[in-house]
């Protein structure tokens, strides 16, 4: 089998984020989220989230937001539940793990969970062990 690569710039984040979108909005658990939730104008979205992955793993300083408040105001809501996360962490790591692989694919798969926890911890949630979130 083929190795593949592992994610390199802008243009990889790009992909992974666009590729994740198809699968969670789709989803009858989370796509509710996307879709009626909180209605997301994904034009204006998918570059913003982008921002936030190329910050967060190729060290350049794009992103200037605060995801967290934007999840907890969501969850407000429309509670997110430890089921949501499983699920949208399913989602991230298929995402990354079908197309790429190696030091800064696993760290995107590290860091997503790492959020979810932290975003559980803050929702007040008992949240799940790492071993149970993907």
């Amino acid at each position: 089998m083929a190795s593949l690569p592992d994610i390199q710039g802008r243009s990889d984040i790009e992909f992974i984020v666009a590729e994740f979108y198809k699968q969670v909005v789709s989803d009858d658990t989370i796509g509710t989220f996307f879709t009626e939730v909180v209605k997301l104008n994904f034009e204006i979205h998918l570059p913003v989230i982008c921002d936030f992955w190329e910050t967060t793993l190729l060290d350049t300083v794009k992103y200037k937001g605060n995801p967290m408040l934007k999840h907890l105001e969501l969850s407000k809501k429309s509670k997110l539940k430890p089921q949501h996360f499983v699920l949208w962490l399913g989602y991230w790591e298929s995402t990354i793990r079908t197309h790429y692989q190696g030091v800064i694919s696993e760290q995107a798969i590290t860091r997503a969970q790492q959020i979810a926890e932290l975003m559980q911890f803050k929702l007040g949630q008992q949240g799940l062990g790492s071993n149970q979130l993907i």
